[in-house]
């Protein structure tokens, strides 16, 4: 079975329940940043090496992307729908770990003088996850524009991931 089908050789795709919608609809750029997000941390479990604690928050984000594009994949009319398929919503819980997160990694306190740099010390890891960070504010501005259609613990983590995301990278560059 190809996983080609033509179906959106016309500008448009599918959301859940089979609604389609027009490739540019703001759902559809919205889950492209998450996605692009996603493939990016991806990219960052591909340069932590020993660093076992900034992995595991990774995979955990990473699979909470699964979560909160499944929401972002379905209209607000479908969302009961959604529920009673047994699928997750996305919720405080997703939030509360980040936040857990951020005060772990301040409690190392870090210190960082003037701007910190990407790239500037020269390890792939850090780099990566700054570039994951610039890539979530974008996912977030994106997902401000369905604010009064998303649970607002969306828009909260996103916005928190990217402060975790610059935390995480200055902590790799203090644990290398």
């Amino acid at each position: 079975m190809s996983i080609t089908t033509g179906k959106g050789d016309n500008g448009e795709t599918d959301l859940m329940f089979g609604r389609r919608v027009s490739k540019n609809h703001p759902r559809i750029i919205a889950l492209g940043a998450v996605d692009e997000l996603n493939t990016m941390l991806g990219i960052v479990l591909t340069h932590c090496g020993d660093q076992s604690e900034i992995k595991e928050r990774t995979v955990t984000i990473q699979n909470d992307f699964i979560v909160l594009m499944g929401e972002l994949g379905t209209l607000p009319e479908d969302l009961s729908r959604y529920e009673e398929k047994g699928f997750e919503r996305f919720g405080i819980g997703h939030l509360e770990k980040i936040d857990q997160w951020i005060s772990v990694i301040e409690g190392k306190d870090i210190q960082v003088e003037g701007w910190a740099l990407p790239g500037s010390s020269g390890l792939q890891l850090s780099a990566s996850l700054d570039h994951a960070r610039v890539i979530c504010r974008r996912a977030e501005r994106e997902c401000v524009g369905l604010i009064n259609e998303l649970d607002p613990s969306i828009l909260s983590y996103l916005n928190r991931l990217s402060d975790l995301l610059w935390l995480m990278a200055r902590e790799s560059d203090l644990n290398s």
